[in-house]
């Protein structure tokens, strides 16, 4: 069997082989393959949503052993269609797989459904970052953080994503480090 991947950015790549590399090799030694790609270069999200689906049924029809997921970030909002929730980013990405297999006369088969899988990042994978305020200190080497951010993270807003705080505190915290 083979799980496919697909995220917006590098980043987000690099981050989820890492933090899921024990489950990768676990399931390879299982003869299950998981293999993470980004997005292309471009609008990465309008890519996500609006191309991923039509990718997905054709991976789907030419490999019956495979699972495509997708993973885009919810923010920003409203890219490639109408959406402001996670529900609504998720209904416009299936409704595009449904049209895929309307098009080719393949109906509504919940088989091929199945094996079209969407998560998503509430905002981005920053938002782990964030979270993980007692790691951030560590490596920042600091005893505390002014916390400028919503507890819990993952309720920022669209106008305030975590993507936009993780770098904007980085930057803040991670210049003094530079020049010492």
């Amino acid at each position: 069997m083979r799980v496919v991947i697909y995220v917006e950015g590098s980043s987000d790549k690099l981050a989820m082989e890492a933090l899921l590399a024990p489950l990768i090799a676990e399931k390879a030694t299982e003869g299950i393959s998981i293999e993470f790609f980004r997005a292309k270069a471009g609008d990465a999200k309008k890519f996500l949503l609006l191309t991923i689906p039509v990718t997905s049924v054709n991976i789907i029809l030419n490999n019956p052993n495979t699972v495509v997921v997708a993973i885009p970030d919810l923010y920003p909002k409203n890219k490639g269609f109408p959406h402001e929730t996670f529900a609504e980013l998720k209904k416009g990405m299936i409704d595009k797989f449904h049209e895929t297999l309307q098009s080719r006369g393949l109906g509504d088969d919940p088989r091929l459904r199945e094996r079209f899988q969407i998560f998503g990042f509430k905002y981005e994978l920053e938002t782990l970052i964030l979270a993980a305020e007692a790691q951030l200190k560590t490596f920042l080497g600091v005893n505390s953080l002014k916390v400028t951010w919503q507890l819990p993270v993952e309720d920022q807003n669209h106008d305030l994503p975590p993507n936009r705080l993780s770098r904007d505190f980085l930057l803040v915290a991670v210049d003094p480090i530079k020049k010492l």
